[in-house]
């Protein structure tokens, strides 16, 4: 091995803590295409993925809408737990009862109300009893219900039409409502449980994303969906109602993972729930990862204030840069065949290959999600004519009243001190249409540094086939876009 750039283990060990904009990876040798690059990889021990991608578990990222399109793509979501815990369970249960990549809020009435208020939804379900649990007596639109003043709905409704199963994937529901030449259908579970209504226009909206690849589907052929609990006593409860509904991977969520509180819980999921898979932290130095790993942890997830949202070094003086904080933990996670999610600081594609590059396994992204079609909330306009989402941090005041200081171990404090805050980002589309891309430059960049797979590239970096280099502050600007007087930035 010739003496250009520097191995991992060298650079990694000078006493500078480095972002992923700090470094660069040198180029290989390509022998292959970017379209065989195999991105297949593990949430944990035993969650596997057939993409890198997680999303974050924080109240404007993922609730049932991302947990699904999140699976349907191949990567998976991880319901955040910043509500009541029926709440959350609930959402998780909304998103494994489908097998489909959307949530809608379909509202639900009885046929003696009065007033619907459709919000911006076109259609309504109509129920015996107004409860989706009831059966089902008919769909009442927003044009019908136009001026009808105080008539009841069953006076104007339309007749229920046939229904659609749950079990059915996307491409089975489209097939069907075409075949029918319907223009929308219910959805409804084994057990005739109304759960959504399916319409043409959403089924062609998706139909004009990219093609769906491998999704993630666990051994009871449902989407695999994570969940996130605290470190707190009560949520054992909460853990027990999220196993019932069916999750897959337990997430114990604190900013500081290396405690005494998140390692009892651990061993209280291992001991109760020894099937599911416990991801601990987060964390970012190896003896944070060592006391985690001895607990029982099947996965970490690696860092501490490098989110975009994050002021947890600037409030506090604890953390690491998060290409540092990734190789360390990942080169002694890997000795315990404990798989890392390279969790905050994620801004573009390149950065998830230096990422994943670094040996993480997976990419845990929060900003990145957020204001996509699939994220909380709804669409605001800034001033200047901007369409925004709300976006906060967990460690915000107004995220910590809704229950996350926990996370922050500072809910029995009198005094809260954010270690967030609350912003908003633009509008991204849909997930089904930008992760595809985002996946696809991933690639490209795997094949110009010679790895045709994840395993490929923690093979690399571990024996030092690697090479990687800092970049000074003039380096950073010249490797961007620079010299213009004015340009458009498209990805795709």
């Amino acid at each position: 091995m010739n003496d250009d750039g520097f191995a991992p283990a060298r650079l990694f060990s000078q006493g500078y803590s480095y972002t992923y904009d700090d470094v660069i990876l040198l180029p290989g040798f390509i022998s292959f295409p970017a379209d065989s690059v195999d991105l297949s990889t593990r949430l944990s021990r035993n969650v596997p993925l057939s993409l890198p991608c997680v999303a974050s578990p924080m109240d404007t990222v993922s609730e049932s809408a991302m947990a699904v399109s999140m699976a349907s793509l191949g990567g998976i979501a991880v319901v955040h737990s910043n509500t009541k815990a029926e709440v959350q369970a609930l959402v998780v249960r909304k998103a494994k009862d489908r097998r489909i990549p959307f949530v809608t809020t379909t509202p639900v009435y009885k046929p003696s109300d009065l007033v619907v208020e459709l919000g911006d939804n076109e259609y309504g379900l109509v129920t015996e009893d107004g409860t989706a649990m009831s059966r089902l007596v008919g769909v009442v639109a927003a044009s019908d219900w136009s001026n009808k003043g105080n008539v009841p709905v069953s006076e104007y409704m339309r007749k229920a039409p046939k229904s659609v199963s749950s079990s059915f994937d996307f491409d089975q529901v489209a097939n069907y409502l075409e075949n029918e030449g319907l223009d929308f259908a219910p959805l409804v579970s084994s057990d005739n449980e109304v759960l959504d209504l399916v319409t043409m226009k959403e089924i062609e909206r998706i139909k004009s994303c990219p093609k769906l690849g491998k999704p993630s589907i666990g051994q009871d052929g449902k989407f695999l969906i994570g969940a996130s609990i605290g470190t707190r006593e009560d949520d054992k409860e909460r853990l027990k109602l999220l196993i019932k509904e069916g999750v897959n991977a337990i997430v114990v969520d604190s900013s500081q993972g290396n405690s005494i509180y998140q390692i009892d819980m651990i061993k209280h999921i291992k001991s109760n729930y020894p099937e599911i898979d416990a991801i601990g932290g987060n964390v970012v130095a190896i003896s944070q990862a060592e006391r985690l790993i001895q607990a029982g942890v099947d996965g970490l997830r690696v860092g501490m204030g490098s989110g975009s949202i994050c002021t947890t070094q600037e409030v506090c003086a604890v953390g690491r840069g998060q290409a540092t904080a990734v190789y360390k933990v990942a080169s002694y996670a890997k000795n315990h065949g404990v798989p890392v999610i390279a969790d905050g600081g994620i801004s573009n594609s390149g950065h998830i290959v230096k990422a994943l590059s670094l040996g993480a396994s997976t990419v845990m992204m929060g900003s990145f999600l957020a204001g996509s079609h699939e994220a909380p909330g709804t669409y605001q306009y800034t001033k200047d004519g901007k369409r925004v989402k709300k976006y906060r941090g967990m460690g915000s005041l107004e995220a910590m009243t809704k229950g996350s200081d926990a996370r922050y171990l500072g809910d029995t404090l009198k005094l809260k001190v954010a270690q967030g805050v609350v912003g908003s980002v633009a509008d991204k589309g849909s997930v089904l249409r930008f992760v595809p891309y985002t996946m696809q430059a991933v690639k490209q960049g795997f094949q110009d540094l010679g790895a045709s797979s994840v395993k490929q590239a923690h093979e690399m970096v571990w024996n030092d086939e690697l090479r990687l280099e800092v970049r000074s502050g003039a380096a950073q600007v010249e490797g961007g876009v620079h010299g213009l007087v004015s340009y458009e930035k498209k990805f795709f």
